[in-house]
């Protein structure tokens, strides 16, 4: 369902159904957390690269699996849901970035997978969007995501209307980062990864940590909090070398 290889810094993880245009069921996202625990739990990773083989990024739930889920009871369809639901708290918790890498389709859960990222990197010709509501369903999860990208207007508009929208208009909104020319999308992502992977690896760690902790914080708990990853990051043998360098040039 997904192939994983690490190397030179890089946790590789790619959506391995084409043919079904990488859509999600439960076996991949089994295979998914499980890379995700994997590099993580990897001191050599600097960077997670996501994406998916074939033409499209993901198309989002394999509807046949939620198809079946209409006889299961509440209890059951919740421990379903929350298998998505605790992969992407493992990409908001991972240690390290995690960089997404969008070509063609990031559609419904395909959409808030590549949300869930740090880094969205996107070809010109790529396409987001959650649909879901076209067929009576509603992106559940992946809401707390995209609340916290766009504006709450543009959210709203995004999952009340369902409609799929350009890597450009994905851009102007704050949906993803970068948009990227499509003739020389791998070589721009693999520079980006790389240069990313060059940085502290402990400065980056806990710069995420820091971002993500202080969301629900109130201003003074917020800078607190900062005063103590500062203290924290003095501590760390990048950033003395670092320092050092920096004053002996």
């Amino acid at each position: 369902m997904i192939l994983y290889k690490a190397e030179k810094s890089i946790a590789r993880i790619t959506l391995n159904r084409p043919e079904k245009r990488n859509a999600l069921n439960a076996e991949m996202i089994r295979e998914l957390k499980a890379a995700m625990t994997a590099s993580a739990a990897d001191s050599s990773i600097r960077v997670v690269l996501l994406a998916g083989a074939g033409k499209d990024f993901c198309s989002g739930a394999d509807l046949s699996g939620v198809l079946e889920s209409f006889d299961s009871g509440p209890i059951e369809n919740m421990a379903d849901a929350r298998q998505m639901a605790d992969l992407f708290l493992q990409m908001r918790h991972h240690p390290c970035p995690v960089v997404a890498a969008v070509r063609g389709r990031a559609l419904a859960g395909g959409c808030g997978l590549a949300t869930a990222a740090d880094v969205i990197l996107a070809s010109e010709g790529s396409q987001f969007g959650y649909p879901e509501v076209n067929i009576g369903f509603v992106p559940a999860m992946v809401m707390a995501i995209l609340r916290r990208s766009v504006s709450e207007k543009r959210a709203f508009e995004l999952i009340a209307m369902g409609e799929i929208v350009s890597a450009r208009t994905a851009f102007e909104i704050g949906m993803i980062t970068r948009v990227l020319a499509e003739a020389t999308f791998d070589e721009q992502v693999e520079a980006f990864v790389a240069k990313l992977a060059g940085k502290s690896g402990s400065a980056v760690s806990l710069s995420k940590r820091l971002l993500y902790h202080m969301d629900a914080m109130g201003f003074e708990t917020a800078v607190e909090a900062g005063v103590q990853v500062n203290a924290i990051a003095r501590t760390t043998e990048d950033c003395r070398r670092g320092i050092e360098n920096f004053i002996g040039r």
